[in-house]
């Protein structure tokens, strides 16, 4: 992960929600990663769309 990036994660959360599987500790991120990249794609879909707030449908 780039260290300039923040985290977005919760750690104690990603890992509830997964139940009893076990987590690899760089999971967490790749994870952040992800969704890093899933913001900036929709933030780039809004202003494509001439708007500044960021929608569902951005998703």
């Amino acid at each position: 992960m780039n260290s300039c990036m923040a985290d977005l994660i919760v750690k104690a959360t990603v890992k509830e929600a997964l139940q009893d599987k076990n987590v690899a500790s760089d999971f967490y991120d790749a994870l952040n990663g992800e969704v890093h990249e899933l913001l900036e794609d929709a933030a780039r879909r809004a202003e494509d769309n001439d708007r500044k707030t960021v929608q569902p449908r951005d998703l």
